[in-house]
This record gives C-alpha cells, sequence and structure tokens, in this order.
C-alpha cells in the first residue's frame, strides 16, 4: 500500500492510497483511527466490518468509524486507488455525527457522491480552482445527508452574516499573496471552517479557495501587463508557491499563457498610445 498525504489541516486531512494487493495476499485487520469517508476512483475490493461484506467498485465509498475494525480482500481483482478525506471530531459534529450514519461501512456508487469525488480528484491533480480542503467537506456534508436522508438546509444570510462574507473577501484579496488557507479565512471571519464555507459559497457564488486563486490570477495580469518582472517573479509575488501551476492556472482562466497575454497586453498598449498620438 502507498500512501501520500496531500494535504493536513487542523479539521481536515486527505490522503492518496494506492494498493496493488491481489488475490493470492494475505488480508490483514485494520483500524479506523477518526472519521472518514474514501472515495474509490479506481479498481475493486471487498471490506469485512461490523459483521458485514462489502464489494466496492470504482465510485464507491468506504466509510470509517472511530475504533472500527476492518479487513480489505482482493478477491476478484489486483489493487484500487482512493482519495481519502479524513475528520476532525468538530467537523463532523457540523455536518452530522449521528453513530448509525458512520457505522455504514461502505456507500454505493451515488451520483450525488461521485460528481463530487470526481471534483475532489480534479482538485488533488491541480485541475481546478477549489480547495482541497473545501471540496473534502463538501464531499463528507453531501455523504452525510444522502445517507441520513436529510434535506440540505438553507444557508442563513441575515445582513450580520453577508457583512462577514464581504469583509472576508476583502481581507483575502488585501492577502492573496500569502499562503491562506480555509482554517485562516474562517478564523478571520470568527466561525468555524465549515460554517464559513457555506456562507461564503452562499453569499459570493465562490469558494474562499477560489475567490484566492482569482484574486491572485487578478493582481498577476496587472503585473504581466504594466510590470516588467519576470513572469517567475510575478507568480511569487502574487501568491502562487509553483511556477508550473500558475501558468497552468493562468491559461485555464485567461486562454493563453502568461507570455502571451503580456506579449498581447503590451501590443495594445503600443497600438492605443498610437492612437492617441495621431489625434
Amino acid at each position: 500500500m502507498d500512501a501520500t498525504t496531500l494535504l493536513q489541516r487542523q479539521s481536515i486531512s486527505v490522503s492518496d492510497f494506492r494498493c496493488s494487493a491481489g488475490p493470492d495476499d494475505t488480508p490483514f485487520v485494520e483500524r479506523h483511527g477518526c472519521h472518514s469517508v474514501s472515495y474509490v476512483r479506481k479498481g475493486s475490493f471487498g471490506c469485512h466490518s461490523r459483521g458485514r461484506f462489502f464489494e466496492l467498485v470504482a465510485g464507491s465509498i468506504l466509510v470509517g468509524h472511530p475504533g472500527d475494525v476492518y479487513t480489505c480482500t482482493h478477491d476478484h481483482v489486483c489493487g484500487d486507488e482512493c482519495l481519502s478525506f479524513f475528520l476532525s471530531p468538530e467537523l463532523v459534529e457540523a455536518i452530522g455525527d449521528r453513530t448509525e450514519i458512520w457505522q455504514i461501512g461502505s456507500a454505493p456508487p451515488l451520483p450525488e457522491l461521485m460528481v463530487l469525488g470526481e471534483l475532489a480528484q480534479a482538485a488533488a491533480c491541480g485541475h481546478s480552482d477549489i480547495g482541497l480542503d473545501e471540496v473534502g467537506q463538501a464531499f463528507a456534508n453531501r455523504f452525510v445527508e444522502v445517507v441520513s436522508g436529510r434535506p440540505r438546509q438553507p444557508v442563513r444570510t441575515a445582513a450580520r452574516d453577508r457583512r462577514r462574507a464581504v469583509e472576508t473577501a476583502l481581507w483575502i484579496d488585501a492577502h492573496s499573496h500569502r499562503q491562506i488557507d480555509l482554517e485562516h479565512a474562517a478564523a478571520q471571519a470568527g466561525i468555524s471552517p465549515f460554517h464559513f464555507l457555506r456562507l461564503f459559497s452562499s453569499v459570493l457564488g465562490v469558494t474562499p479557495h477560489q475567490y484566492l486563486v482569482r484574486s491572485r490570477l487578478r493582481h498577476a495580469a496587472r503585473l504581466l501587463a504594466d510590470d516588467g518582472s519576470s513572469i517567475t517573479d510575478v507568480a511569487y509575488d502574487v501568491g502562487f508557491g509553483d511556477l508550473s501551476n500558475f501558468v497552468r492556472t493562468f491559461h485555464r482562466a485567461a486562454g493563453v499563457s502568461p507570455r502571451r497575454f503580456r506579449e498581447a497586453s503590451r501590443g495594445m498598449r503600443k497600438i492605443f498610445q498610437e492612437r492617441l498620438a495621431l489625434h
């Protein structure tokens, strides 16, 4: 089993698991250390838990409850891959901590969960501007809603809450060159990360991380058009920690690379200046 930690936050952590076990490998007993939901993105495996047996395929969810033991088997195929979200007790309490929900062992492939699972995988691969912690919380919350049959609750948007969301957005924009995650932004707003994510998204129509990335892109576009700094310096100055990520994200948003954007902006500026000179 190869395990890679993709994200570590106080309220949620995310890991990528790749298992190469097959029918000839001896299963062994494991224990869930906390509440978790694991999205099976590839392969298949069986799971013995709490006296029941489940077959999981791509799109299924392995559900973990603290202290529960389980055994995974690979009787039919070799290997599987999972994207796993490990949740803090505070987050579980916020989204729903009924024991019967978290001790079901697994959930079958359900469209409501599969679309979020694939969005989470896209975020993990850097192909989406939504934060991995954000989509992880949304995935866990949707799991509870679907399994419990609980309808989605509307988000309160009283004037005080709208002001809180707007003020935090302004703070994010002013500090977007720094490393800001969901928990930092929630602390600025004075509420839990889960409730802040729901409030911010409801009021402004984007997640906090999406707003952060788009603020960085906006600042980058301004620097590319008006500043002589190198593209690498621009990337780091606006808050991107990796040049290739900046280039990929900028291209996805603008439709052109940062270099082509700079060339086009300078060309347009030259044309505009020439036209002014003619008058």
